[in-house]
């Protein structure tokens, strides 16, 4: 059985419903649920609890650009000049990206570890990008990834970063140039799996970038479909109890951490 969320109510109910085509039904239910919420985190934690008493496996899957597109309607794009339409100096957007990308997930985790302890083969997936392999991610985040860290070092990266760009200083002070509050988010993601990955042996913790594919996070301009982009995060939630921990897959495969 498999719990879909999502953070509408309607939006998640009409996915369920397009499943059913699939004949998947039988092994599906849905629960409204938004990373950001505490109270909501708290809600379905109790829910799979009461429903099912344990869990196998958790896919982090909720994220958000930081960032919009300047493109008139009606206009045409393509995946090659999309990102060059993108503006990312709100600070607001990028104080929300954090929240949900990073804050959101290593909530959702830590909060539903206890019933994944009762599972006799846990496994944690977090979505992430590999845009955080790219030289351009900034001075700031170098080591971060590949280095060893803390909780902590993390919350405290992630507080200088909002201060400075509040204040408009992250460009200058070292910090990505390309869709900035979402690769810092992702780094964070990708170090705190790792930071999970060491204080939970027993658990089959990764993380993975699906590929560039076609949903509304980049306008449907992806390269690949949304179903080739879920093989990966699927095969990793499945993943025999011998399988890796702590890496990041990228096309299937582990990758290296260095840009």
């Amino acid at each position: 059985m498999v719990v879909l969320t999502a953070r509408g109510e309607k939006k998640g109910l009409e996915a369920l419903k397009s499943l059913k085509y699939f004949g998947l039904l039988d092994y599906l239910i849905f629960h409204q649920f938004d990373v950001a919420d505490p109270e909501s985190i708290t809600s379905l934690t109790d829910f799979v609890k009461k429903q099912f008493g344990k869990l196998d496996f958790l896919v982090n899957n909720a994220r958000i650009l930081g960032a919009t597109f300047s493109i008139a309607p009606d206009t045409k794009v393509n995946s090659h000049d999309i990102w060059s339409k993108s503006t990312d100096e709100k600070y607001e957007l990028a104080e929300e990206c954090l929240k949900i990308n990073y804050y959101g997930a290593k909530r959702t985790a830590e909060a539903l570890i206890p019933l994944l302890q009762l599972s006799d083969l846990p496994r944690i997936v977090n979505v992430s990008s590999s845009i955080v392999m790219l030289k351009g991610k900034g001075e700031k985040l170098k080591g971060v990834l590949t280095g060893v860290t803390t909780d902590k070092k993390l919350n405290d990266l992630i507080t200088e970063y909002l201060k400075n760009f509040k204040e408009g200083l992250h460009r200058s002070k070292g910090w990505p140039t390309f869709i900035s509050a979402y690769t810092v988010s992702k780094v964070a993601l990708n170090a705190y799996t790792r930071i999970l990955a060491n204080k939970y042996p027993d658990i089959c913790i990764n993380f993975v970038c699906p590929g560039y594919a076609k949903t509304n996070i980049n306008l449907n301009t992806g390269t690949i479909t949304v179903e080739e982009g879920a093989v990966t995060p699927v095969k990793l939630a499945l993943l025999p109890k011998s399988g890796h921990s702590g890496l990041f897959f990228v096309k299937g495969e582990p990758a290296s951490l260095e840009p």
